[in-house]
C-alpha cells in the first residue's frame, strides 16, 4: 500500500495549482484522507482533511482558497489550491490514519512522500 503525490511547483503568488495523492493497495473508498504541508524547521500541520463519507476539514489558513475533493474511481484525493501566497510554501504530504488494504489487514498512520509547493512574491 502506498501513497503517492505530484502536482507541486512554482508558482507566482495569486496563482493556483492542484496536487494529487494515488493510494494503491487500499480499499480506497473505506477510509479518510489527509493533506498536511511542512516547512523547515516547523511541525507538520494539517490542511485539509476528507472523510470516506466526504465531510471535509480545512486549517483556517486556508479556508476559502483550498478545496479537498476525492475520486473513489480512480483511488485519488485532490487539493486544490487557488490564491497562493508565499507563505503556502512548504512540502505537501498526504495521509491517511487507518487504512483498510485489498489484503484485509489495516495500516496505520501511513504517509506519502511529499511534493514541493513554491510560491514567490
Amino acid at each position: 500500500v502506498q501513497l503517492v503525490e505530484s502536482g507541486g511547483g512554482l508558482v507566482q503568488a495569486g496563482g493556483s495549482l492542484r496536487l494529487s495523492c494515488v493510494a494503491s493497495g487500499s480499499i480506497f473508498s473505506r477510509h479518510g484522507m489527509d493533506w498536511y504541508r511542512q516547512v523547515p524547521g516547523k511541525q507538520r500541520e494539517l490542511v485539509a482533511r476528507i472523510s470516506s463519507g466526504l465531510s471535509t476539514l480545512y486549517a483556517d489558513s486556508v479556508k476559502g482558497r483550498f478545496t479537498i475533493s476525492r475520486d473513489n474511481t480512480k483511488n485519488t484525493v485532490y487539493l486544490q489550491m487557488n490564491d497562493l501566497k508565499p507563505e503556502d510554501t512548504a512540502v505537501y504530504y498526504c495521509h491517511s490514519d487507518t487504512v483498510p488494504t485489498l489484503a484485509g489487514a489495516y495500516l496505520y498512520n501511513l504517509w506519502g512522500q511529499g511534493t514541493q509547493v513554491t510560491v514567490a512574491s
